[in-house]
């Protein structure tokens, strides 16, 4: 009797697939209140992993991390129209608290332009107090209606950078700078993600920005995922708060802001992304586990070499994991650490340590192969570089081979309720086109030059509208 697959096939049900993978991968579990997550060891390693990595690349951008409170002052929201109003539906308000009701309610952050502008007003006099760099990783609660482990979930972990500026052009770039320089470096050269690299329609813009930059990458279904948001917020709440500065004229000007950020979303892109039916298949730069030797049976031979081997790799810069449980079955830890998908497994018995070798199996290209002990700390730096750009390669090779190039409304509609996305010039969709998609659940993704490049304005010769349908 053949026996039952441990994931339900992606081309059967991917919905049904990432949900598996999410619990059988051990990444997170349902919360007691509905949308809320309990994000187990494995899934916060990767997170943990994501959070070092983008957090160097933030620091050396210039921000500085602080911490600002979770509640804020419901007055706070009110004081920019455009920004209440994109987030009144998702606001968890808090009215009674120590047993009576408060004199204000207070909102629990569901992002922290206002609290921080608040801060902002205060900290910046003078023009030699800009640039102020911020950077905060917290939790955000935004009331999620159809909750998705990872991908959408009333409470979610994040990173969000706030920056005032002298003028328009130092804060453009700016954004620019978090969005090339940081994010897109970070999901390419880490996470191994393809991403395009766009601006938001005026439709889709953060609510109180003049511009916002995206980042949009394909899954394995071929939806859409928005991975990361850069915002150019003009003087929108400098206004609203009075963050303004000295110049060095002596006259009293209003800051230029920012806005960024990125969440444990990534965490479910890494899942729908590089998954495969037998599990998650962890890019090496980013895996908490690059490696992990495995004892086959318990021979104190077999469990002394399996020790120094795990030794051995980690005194070469590998992140390894010895598995020396020989209580639990050989089939099921090779399952288990298939699920987690960390990049190379090292299978060692008796019978390999007569021959002086290890069978290695490699998750990403898949396959196994015998290698000589005493080969493993020249082969695996190579193979794990190797197996992090064949993940990049897959990832783009999806999103292009499945992106048509379109010139009608229809087609582009077609193209996404195919599973794929769609090129269309804007000025032949326009926000006419773009309400027309939204009726059958398909957005711009983003707007993006024909080389590829941001364009300045949503209305700038040659743009093209990338569409699709999304998560």
């Amino acid at each position: 009797m053949a026996k039952a697959p441990v994931l339900t096939p992606q081309a059967d049900d991917f919905p049904r697939w990432y949900q598996d993978l999410i619990n059988k991968a051990e990444l997170a579990d349902n919360g007691p209140v509905r949308g809320t997550m309990v994000i187990r060891p494995y899934g916060y390693g990767l997170w943990e992993r994501m959070q070092q990595e983008m957090d160097a690349r933030i620091k050396a951008a210039g921000a500085a991390n602080a911490y600002f409170p979770l509640f804020i002052p419901q007055s706070y929201l009110t004081r920019e129209a455009e920004h209440v109003e994109g987030f009144a539906p998702e606001l968890a308000v808090v009215t009674h608290a120590g047993g009576k009701e408060l004199e204000e309610p207070v909102v629990v952050r569901p992002t922290s332009e206002t609290i921080i502008n608040e801060y902002f007003s205060k900290w910046v006099q003078s023009y030699r107090d800009l640039p102020l760099l911020i950077n905060q990783w917290a939790n955000v609660v935004r009331w999620e209606l159809r909750p998705r482990l990872f991908l959408r979930t009333s409470e979610f972990l994040w990173q969000e950078g706030h920056t005032a500026h002298a003028t328009y052009e130092d804060a453009r770039d700016y954004a620019a700078h978090i969005h090339e320089n940081v994010y897109a470096e970070f999901m390419e050269n880490v996470l191994a993600m393809d991403v395009v690299l766009g601006r938001k329609t005026a439709k889709e813009r953060f609510a109180g920005a003049i511009n916002t930059l995206t980042l949009e990458g394909m899954m394995g279904d071929g939806k859409a995922l928005q991975l990361g948001t850069s915002h150019e917020l003009g003087q929108n709440f400098a206004k609203a708060f009075h963050t303004q500065y000295l110049s060095k004229e002596g006259k009293q000007e209003y800051v230029w802001q920012t806005s960024w950020g990125s969440t444990t979303r990534m965490v479910g892109a890494l899942v729908m992304m590089h998954g495969d039916d037998n599990g998650l298949r962890v890019p090496p730069r980013l895996a908490p586990i690059q490696a992990v030797v495995l004892a086959i049976k318990g021979d104190d031979a077999v469990i002394s070499k399996v020790r120094e081997i795990g030794d051995r790799l980690a005194a070469a810069g590998i992140r390894v994991h010895v598995d020396d449980r020989t209580d639990t079955p050989f089939g099921r830890r090779v399952v288990d650490w298939e699920l987690k998908g960390v990049p190379v497994r090292i299978e060692i018995g008796p019978r390999d340590l007569e021959n002086g070798t290890a069978m290695v199996a490699r998750r990403i290209p898949g396959g196994k192969e015998p290698v000589q002990l005493d080969a493993l700390e020249t082969l695996l730096p190579k193979a794990l570089e190797d197996d992090q750009a064949l993940l990049l390669r897959q990832s783009r090779e999806r999103r292009e081979s499945r992106t048509r190039d379109v010139t009608t409304l229809e087609a582009a509609a077609e193209a996404a309720l195919d599973g794929g996305w769609a090129r269309i010039p804007w000025s032949v969709l326009g926000t006419e086109g773009e309400g027309k998609l939204a009726e059958q659940a398909v957005t711009v993704r983003c707007l993006v030059g024909e080389d590829g490049s941001v364009p300045d304005a949503d209305d700038a010769p040659g743009t093209l509208a990338v569409v699709a349908r999304a998560y």
